[in-house]
Order: structure tokens, then C-alpha cells, then sequence
């Protein structure tokens, strides 16, 4: 066994680097030949693969084996559409509205989108596909007053930035979002065709226009098994390179005069 961790971390790179060298629909081998080769208990190897399966490098077909699953979608923490996002990694993106209101804005979301409660909002949920495949449940939330005319057609053959752009004359400016670790509830595991208590992130974003305006609120449910979230990271400043931009630090006689 390897020295650097227990025996499930050992199969887990095994299994890991056996799947890297297989292609997606691929079987990877038989669980007891497995155990055999990594002379472990076949408990431990089923506890390994049911992990790998729950994060989406494997598929379990019952009674036929697991196989290699398809490859998990980058999600850059930007400001994209979902459709540009897609179209970037080579999928064909679409959507299907499930649901198109007008509701009063109500205390929550009138906090969010900085209205008056009674303020008319236009309340959209789409269920958003990659190659025909669910990948998340949006619930998008925009200022009625923004978007007269907003169908739920629209929103199907258009990307919603796109329409704000240029049907609407809406230039975005910034955004802030937060994500956190969930679990698919019945609902959104029936929507987004995976088991119920799925690994999911949770995004909330506010979006604001060029000109600080809040245009939208927007809830999304993305399956943890076919996403990961990548960051840009930058190098922190050194204090001596803060100084240098700033010149020489004063002497005592130049901080009193």
C-alpha cells in the first residue's frame, strides 16, 4: 500500500488513472477482478466506486457494470450566458421554459432587485440542456418594466444577455454571485434526470447594468456530477512591491511637517 494515504485513496487514484486511459462508455473492469488486483475488499472498491459515481466519473448500470462517464463542463466564474458558455466547449446549448408569470415583486425579491414589493416582475424557469442533456434549473427574476413582450419562446431561441442587449438596449455591467454545496430535492432530480439528493451547486446572482441598475436575480440548480467550478487566482502583493509603487517611505522629520 502506498505510504501517502489509506486504502481507499490508493484505489481512488487507481480507478482515476485507469479511467483517463479509457474512453467515455467505456467498461472499467469487473469490481471482484478489481479487489483481486488491488488486493483490497471488495467492500472498500464498492464504497470507492460508489463515491466516483456520485461525483460523476463513472456511470452504474445495473446488472452490466460501471462505465466511464462524459467529462464534467468547466463553469468559469464569470459573467457568461449560459448559452456562450456551451457554445465555448462545444456543446449545442437550448432550453425549454417551463414556466413564464408576472408576480409582485414581494419583500424578498424587492430587497434583491432594490424595488417596492408591489413592483411587477417577470418570473421565468428554464430548465437548460447541453446537446439535449439537463444540465441546470434556472429561475430568472427581471423587472417587468425591462422586458415588455418577454415571451417564453423568446427565451428558448435566444440567449437572455443577448435579448437585454439588443432588443432591449440593456448594457450589463457587473455581477455578484454567490454558490454553495446542495442536494437535488424530488422535483428538480425528476427535472434534471439524475437520483433524488444529487450533488448540486447552488448559484444565486444579482446583475446589475453599465449604469449600477439592478436588471435581474437569478437561481440556479446545476448537477454537481457534470459540473466543475474554475477560478482565475491571482498572486498576492508583496509589501515591498506596494512600496516601490509608492515611492520611498517618508522619514520621521517628513511625517511631521
Amino acid at each position: 500500500m502506498s505510504a501517502w494515504g489509506s486504502k481507499s485513496e490508493r484505489v481512488r487514484e487507481h480507478v482515476l488513472d485507469l479511467v483517463e486511459t479509457m474512453a467515455v462508455g467505456d467498461r472499467i473492469p469487473a469490481e471482484r477482478k478489481l479487489a483481486e488486483e488491488l488486493d483490497v475488499s471488495r467492500m472498500t472498491l464498492r464504497g470507492v466506486i460508489d463515491d466516483l459515481v456520485r461525483e460523476g466519473y463513472l456511470n452504474r448500470r445495473h446488472g452490466s457494470g460501471s462505465y466511464v462517464a462524459e467529462p464534467k463542463i468547466a463553469q468559469p466564474l464569470t459573467m457568461t450566458s449560459f448559452s456562450d458558455d456551451m457554445r465555448l466547449r462545444g456543446f449545442v446549448p437550448s432550453g425549454r421554459t417551463l414556466e413564464l408569470v408576472t408576480v409582485a415583486a414581494g419583500a424578498r425579491l424587492a430587497r434583491r432587485l432594490q424595488v417596492s414589493p408591489t413592483e411587477p416582475v417577470v418570473r421565468a424557469l428554464r430548465l437548460r440542456l447541453a446537446d439535449d442533456v439537463p444540465m441546470a434549473i434556472e429561475t430568472l427574476h427581471v423587472l417587468a418594466a425591462l422586458v415588455p413582450g418577454l415571451t417564453a419562446d423568446d427565451l428558448e431561441h435566444s440567449s437572455f444577455y443577448d435579448l437585454l442587449a439588443a432588443r432591449y438596449g440593456v448594457q450589463l455591467g457587473t455581477g455578484a454571485q454567490v454558490i454553495e454545496p446542495t442536494v437535488t430535492s424530488e422535483e428538480e432530480s425528476a427535472r434534471l434526470g439524475v437520483p433524488v439528493h444529487s450533488p448540486a451547486f447552488l448559484f444565486e446572482r444579482t446583475t446589475r447594468d453599465s449604469a449600477g441598475a439592478v436588471v435581474e436575480f437569478v437561481r440556479s440548480i446545476y448537477r454537481g456530477d457534470r459540473y466543475q467550478l474554475t477560478a482565475t487566482l491571482l498572486a498576492p502583493k508583496r509589501r515591498d512591491q506596494d512600496r516601490a509603487r509608492s515611492g520611498p517611505a517618508p522619514t520621521i522629520a517628513e511625517s511631521h511637517s
